[in-house]
């Protein structure tokens, strides 16, 4: 990139940063410590925020936000792009929000954070990875570690290019610091008949309130383990629970329901697993997304949230295939489902958070959605209490 003027540079950053607050409304602090409910009946709307579509922030473009945290310390949010380096560098967002119990007042980005491969340098896109080396990104979850603020990621890897997902560690300036080891079974083998499917791995990262075990959701089943859902039938996930050091704890099998609405003719459609939230060290949330194609070929996005529990469900870690296994799922009840709010829109939404007490000391939570860049998408930031 041609080298520019530093004044010139730091004006236009300036003018950027004014410019999206002040289209988004300004912003404060909210001082309070992140709350994590010991039960969970349900959730109530309080507002929503946008981003403008592909706003410029500190020379990077905004978009495919597929994962949000509160940083509990700071008092403010980190929001990870799945932007696979084409825009620019796989990175993440900080931002405040500022909100009560009764409306959701604004989003105010404050830097942008480049996320660094061990080798010290920026991931590659597709297209050079394979001239410069280091691994193509394809980044869904971000959470900030309890316990020394660390941030870490998912990657759903590329099947395609050999390249499997990875959870790793990073200091909050995006150097890289370690990598979670992981069982083989989220390799990729070259004949294809097992392991990941492409775009369909690693979506959902959560620690434990103490932050000491940390969860990972698979987004749709393994390719041993059965086919993806349909409108008819649905299918089973893997999540695991890691101790820091990727010793696995337990593996746990999630019933996937069906995807909601039948598509066009020969359209598209899916539900998966977007993101999950841990509760305690046997409770998450867990929020299916899916996205059903209609015959002029636009988009409807189906969201649900579940409460799950491991209390009962097997441990499968040892069973290489869930094909005519015997095992006890987890279970789950619904939260709440989005689509019955009347929303004027629900989007891709991919990110899941807790955040600080409201003034009425229940928690507080706030969903993100992924646009794709796409002009026919938004970038949302729904807030909701979430009723004990």
């Amino acid at each position: 990139m041609k080298a520019q003027n530093p004044s010139r540079r730091s004006l236009r950053t300036l003018a950027g940063s004014l410019s999206l607050l002040l289209a988004l409304g300004g912003c404060a602090q909210l001082p309070t410590a992140k709350t994590t409910p010991d039960t969970v009946s349900s959730m109530r709307l309080i507002g929503e925020q946008r981003l403008p579509w592909r706003v410029q922030f500190r020379d990077t473009m905004v978009g495919g936000l597929s994962g949000i945290d509160y940083d509990a310390v700071h008092g403010d949010w980190v929001m990870i792009s799945d932007d696979r380096s084409e825009h620019n560098p796989a990175r993440y967002y900080r931002a405040r929000l500022a909100y009560d119990d009764k409306s959701f007042k604004s989003v105010e980005l404050t830097s942008v954070v480049t996320l660094l491969q061990p080798d010290g340098k920026a991931y590659p896109s597709k297209e050079n990875f394979r001239r410069h080396g280091g691994v193509v990104p394809d980044l869904e979850a971000i959470r900030v570690d309890p316990q020394n603020g660390s941030i870490w990621y998912t990657s759903e890897g590329d099947a395609p290019a050999g390249l499997p997902p990875f959870v790793r560690q990073a200091k909050p300036d995006g150097a890289f610091m370690s990598e979670l080891p992981l069982p083989d079974m989220f390799d990729v083998p070259a004949d294809g008949k097992s392991g990941p499917r492409n775009n369909q791995s690693f979506e959902g990262l959560s620690f434990s309130p103490d932050g000491k075990t940390l969860w990972v959701s698979m987004e749709g089943p393994m390719i041993q383990d059965g086919p993806l859902p349909n409108p008819q039938t649905g299918a089973v996930n893997r999540i695991t629970r890691f101790a820091r050091d990727g010793k696995v704890l337990g593996q746990f099998a999630y019933p996937l329901e069906p995807i909601p609405a039948v598509p066009g003719k020969g359209k598209f459609a899916d539900n998966g697993i977007s993101e999950i939230l841990a509760l305690s060290d046997t409770r998450l949330l867990a929020m299916e997304r899916s996205g059903v194609q209609a015959d002029d070929g636009s988009y409807q996005d189906y969201v649900r949230i579940y409460e799950i529990s491991t209390d009962g469900a097997s441990d499968i870690q040892n069973l290489a295939t869930l094909k005519g296994a015997s095992y006890t799922m987890l279970k789950k009840r619904l939260v709440l489902d989005l689509n019955q709010l009347k929303m004027p829109r629900v989007d891709n939404l991919e990110g899941i958070s807790l955040g600080p007490a409201l003034p009425n000391g229940h928690a507080s939570v706030v969903l993100i959605s992924d646009d794709n860049f796409g002009k026919d998408q938004v970038t949302q930031l729904l807030l909701f209490e979430l009723i004990p």
